[in-house]
């Protein structure tokens, strides 16, 4: 029997095949395609059920299908396996587009919305009524056919290219790597990154140490290694990937940003990011843009002067100090910098970050804080050996929900950290149906006898992802389209952003930061050189992300290929500004920056949701440090008013309700070193 057919609980990954896709999703398709038309024609009187929970309902099994697949591509691909997903995207893209589109449906919702069962609905029926109306208007369903037909080419178009860009990133990342066979080049290079380096090596056959552009291998050399010509390589490989050859995404850019701005305009809207924002926090285009210009003129002067540091730094210690810092410089002498200023190596913490040890921590934390228990599955099939489950149980026995993780980097796999949605559960008529859902990274891999050991990001990307796993495993919400991470865009960060907090405070950290060797706890003095790091540059990290998120927004509301056809340059002239050093003219970050170009929306027109939700998380979190980071009276009001509320009510309204007030910017400038 094709495992693709019957959505399952126990996903059976290890009996899903490329060949299994293409028959699963045609018979999938016209089950879909027959309650469809059922429910177009059908009559008689509309209740809730019948009418918006039918409608959500009528996926469901192409729905679980299609995220299967999806994930697997994301995680182990191969070429059958993407050609598969490939010949069925377009065909279901068209069918999605569809169903919105469909007059009979429309005419039938129009109909219920009219009723009295309808004027009586209240909370969460009332919110779900009148999204699932707007979003049917959004998506044209008041077009004409002329409009719709043009609506459904964009959608399938978009669906295809920006699948193609994915995966040209994914290809053009794995195409490159430096073999170093002489020693002395590796100078500066920690111990944990040479050893990688050489098991990289040995894995392709080769002698020497082998370099990648995956985040750990990246991001060693860019920071630690002292031969300049080396990093250089390795940046200019890592800004310039998918723009030549097979791999070329230029193109894709620019279509992408065409369509999605033909869709805006084909549904009434101004440009591409009115249309998305119009149903999260910031509301349209002007309003996240005058938040990121809010955020940029409290940072300039901070900016300024942390960059004539680092340079009069460079010179004090440089020999060609007269050559002006290069992009490939920044973050290696801002490390010497940081050593020099806070006897700090970041190096030194990883023996006390060892992952499965951070993992346990992590668990206990949420355990204290929101009275669950995170209990390991074995022999659960999955797609690679390293994957773990787990399930999630309250504090009455009830199974709230399972997850995979899946924490080291491959070639088959994207590269980046996220969480994902399998099935969405929640308190049905009946009873209650566990969540499913999975957590991925590409962290510090063990090497040799020794274990994963992490650096602090890495441990504040583990948490971050599992934030997005509670927000979905903790969800109550009895419509499955309003529960869990489905919120506004700028409101879903909150829940993963404010675990970052914790991997800063003494009491939490003491859950799991032992040394992986000896078990000794973190040493004090490391720990308060640490704390006194934190800010270190926060204006330029600050700056990187006020970049991304200007130019996601100039590409979403202004841009145009007719008057600046060369889009590489365009954004590089837009992120300079915000930059250390001059940009390289043939820097090409946007040719890979998968969150906006990597499906038909995602992060596209919201980039700057990470820094609106950091403005919510930092102000939130005062509330766990005025009552104590273990507070389980806190942790259970942010459970029961954030996590198990999914978009039951307005975002706002929900932060209100667990502050008693709207957010306060203070909060993250305080955090980050940068208030007045």
């Amino acid at each position: 029997m094709n495992p693709l057919l019957e959505i399952q609980f126990q996903v059976p990954f290890d009996q899903i095949k490329a060949e299994h896709v293409e028959p699963a999703i045609q018979q999938l398709l016209e089950e879909a395609r027959k309650n469809q038309a059922e429910f177009s024609n059908s009559t008689g009187e509309r209740t809730f059920e019948n009418t918006l929970l039918a409608v959500e309902a009528m996926t469901e099994k192409l729905d679980w299908a299609m995220g299967v697949i999806r994930h697997l591509e994301s995680v182990a691909t191969y070429p059958e396996l993407r050609a598969a997903y490939n010949a069925v995207q377009p065909e279901v893209s068209l069918f999605y587009t569809n169903i919105v589109l469909d007059p009979g449906i429309w005419r039938i919702l129009k109909e219920y919305e009219a009723t009295d069962n309808a004027r009586q609905l209240k909370g969460v029926r009332a919110r779900f009524l009148k999204k699932t109306m707007d979003a049917f208007r959004r998506s044209g369903a008041d077009l004409d056919e002329t409009g719709k037909k043009r609506l459904q080419e964009i959608e399938v178009e978009l669906a295809q290219i920006t699948t193609k860009y994915s995966e040209n990133v994914l290809d053009s990342t794995n195409a490159f790597e430096l073999v170093i066979t002489d020693e002395k080049l590796l100078s500066g290079l920690p111990p944990s990154a040479i050893e990688a380096a050489r098991e990289s090596a040995k894995s392709k056959g080769l002698e020497g140490w082998r370099f990648t552009l995956q985040g750990p291998s990246y991001t060693a050399v860019l920071t630690y290694q002292d031969d300049r010509d080396t990093r250089e390589k390795v940046y200019h490989a890592f800004v310039t990937r998918a723009t030549s050859g097979s791999f070329d995404n230029r193109a894709l850019i620019v279509r992408i940003i065409e369509l999605r701005q033909a869709k805006a305009k084909l549904l009434g809207y101004r440009n591409f990011a009115d249309l998305v924002l119009e149903e999260r926090m910031a509301k349209n285009g002007e309003r996240a843009l005058e938040f990121v210009r809010e955020m940029h003129e409290k940072t300039t002067r901070f900016f300024h002067q942390e960059n004539a540091d680092l340079e009069a730094f460079r010179k004090q210690i440089s020999r060609d100090a007269g050559n002006g810092i290069q992009p490939w410089d920044v973050a290696y002498y801002a490390e010497k910098q940081r050593e020099a200023l806070y006897e700090f190596d970041e190096e030194a913490l990883r023996p006390y970050f060892e992952l499965d040890a951070v993992v346990a921590g992590m668990y206990d934390l949420v355990s204290r804080l929101f009275g669950i228990e995170v209990r390991e599955v074995k022999d659960v099939p999955s797609w690679d050996p390293a994957v773990c489950f787990y399930k999630i149980l309250d504090e009455d026995g009830t199974n709230l929900g399972s997850f995979y993780a899946d924490w080291f980097p491959r070639e088959n796999k994207r590269g980046g950290a996220w969480m994902d949605a399998l099935l969405t559960g929640g308190p049905r008529a009946e009873d209650f149906k566990p969540h499913l859902g999975l957590i991925c990274g590409n962290l510090t891999p063990p090497v040799g006898d020794k274990p994963s050991l992490l650096t602090h990001r890495e441990v504040e990307t583990v948490f971050h992802e599992f934030g997005h796993l509670l927000h979905h495993c903790l969800s109550k919400v009895e419509v499955r389209s309003l529960a869990g991470t489905n919120v506004a865009w700028d409101f879903v960060e909150l829940p993963s952003q404010i675990m970052e907090n914790w991997c800063w405070e003494r009491p939490s950290l003491d859950l799991f930061a032992r040394h992986y060797a000896t078990g000794e706890e973190l040493p004090d003095e490391l720990f308060e050189k640490m704390k006194r790091a934190k800010t270190f540059r926060a204006a330029n990290n600050q700056m990187r992300q006020l970049s991304f998120a200007t130019t996601d927004l100039a590409l979403h509301t202004v841009y145009s290929p007719a008057t600046d056809p060369d889009v590489l340059k365009y954004c590089r002239e837009l992120m300079q500004p915000f930059a250390v050093a001059p940009l390289p003219e043939d820097y090409a970050m946007i040719a890979s920056f998968t969150h906006l170009f990597a499906s038909p929306v995602a992060y596209a027109a919201g980039y700057y949701s990470y820094k609106w939700a950091e403005v919510l998380d930092a102000d939130a979190f005062t509330r766990f440090l005025e009552a104590g980071v273990f507070s389980r009276e806190t942790g259970l009001d942010f459970r029961n008013l954030i996590l198990a509320r999914g978009d039951s009510e307005d975002p706002a309204e929900l932060y209100r309700l667990f502050m008693g007030r709207d957010p306060d910017v203070t909060a993250l400038l305080r955090r980050a070193g940068l208030a007045a």
